[in-house]
């Protein structure tokens, strides 16, 4: 099977952010061109001001960021979570793919995604796999669909174990940018009382809604779509943002508000890179009490400096 390449065209001055943002898809590299400062680059670099004619007729307000997907992922994840995260950043984009049928890379990665343990107590069975040996835990059935979170991505697997290990009986959850709704459904097989995921995307919201069927706690799920925290109201013991750096930051600011008594906030999405951007922002209203790390993604669990009354 043959790589699929992803390419995304946005403002040249968003191009930093487009950049950041694609790392979390494949953070062994991704290829920018950037064609705004063309000359100036040219000189400083190569000491050249002779430039092929070819790249003299590039677009200079357009930057384009290339993501190649191995056999092996899922491409149409990786799309899916790059456009709710362009959206959530407000970074006006285009995406397309390599020329390829789009049935095949849609459907060909699934042969690679297997069940897989999560952390201590969690089976994800993707739904078109039969034959698996859950050896005690608890089965989460998944159907991604076109939606992030296949619980194959670190960060995903990270806030999973965070969730095992703060979510109790009769917990209540608000899961931030549920994609697939992957964690809503994972806290309540663990116990939790109800979930409400909210998504800007009405493809994820969808999704959610149809995995919280098929694991049959679609009566104790909600799903919203909306942006962030607009459409949520009440307080919960557990609120899950499995995003970006620059919206958990963003989100930080008003989350306290949804928190109840003793409540736990849980980060995932943190490229270590960003981690002191996070942390700076949640000094003097979280307090740490746990961290995770794996290939460079970073989680974490706060608690509110001065929680609310019970």
């Amino acid at each position: 099977m043959d790589w699929t390449e992803v390419t995304v065209s946005v403002d040249a001055k968003e191009v930093d952010r487009a950049g950041d943002i694609a790392q979390m898809v494949v953070p062994y590299g991704i290829y920018i061109e950037d064609y705004s400062h063309l000359e100036e680059e040219a000189w400083e670099i190569a000491h050249i001001d002779l430039i092929d004619e070819d790249l003299l007729k590039k677009d200079r307000t357009k930057a384009l960021v290339h993501v190649y997907i191995s056999p092996e992922a899922n491409p149409a994840e990786a799309i899916a979570f790059l456009s709710e995260r362009y959206n959530a950043e407000g970074i006006a984009h285009t995406i397309s793919t390599a020329a390829c049928v789009e049935e095949d890379w849609i459907n060909n990665w699934k042969k690679y995604f297997k069940p897989i343990p999560v952390g201590e107590k969690l089976l994800i069975r993707p739904n078109w796999e039969n034959e698996f040996d859950a050896q005690g835990r608890t089965v989460l059935h998944l159907e991604p669909g076109l939606a992030f979170g296949t619980g194959t991505h670190e960060t995903t697997r990270l806030c999973m174990e965070l969730l095992e290990q703060v979510v109790r009986p009769g917990s209540t959850v608000l899961d931030v940018g549920c994609g697939s709704g992957i964690l809503s459904v994972a806290a309540l097989l663990l116990g939790a009382q109800s979930a409400v995921g909210v998504d800007i995307d009405e493809l994820a919201v969808k999704t959610a809604v149809q995995n919280a069927e098929l694991n049959g706690v679609q009566e104790k799920f909600t799903a919203i779509c909306g942006n962030l925290t607009d459409k949520v109201s009440g307080t919960y013991d557990v609120v899950v943002a499995n995003i970006v750096a620059d919206i958990i930051i963003l989100l930080t600011e008003d989350v306290r508000q949804f928190l109840a008594p003793d409540a736990v906030y849980l980060m995932s999405g943190i490229i270590d890179t960003r981690e002191q951007d996070v942390l700076r922002a949640l000094a003097g209203k979280f307090t740490i009490f746990d961290r995770r790390e794996e290939k460079g993604w970073i989680a974490l669990a706060a608690r509110p400096v001065n929680p609310q009354p019970k």
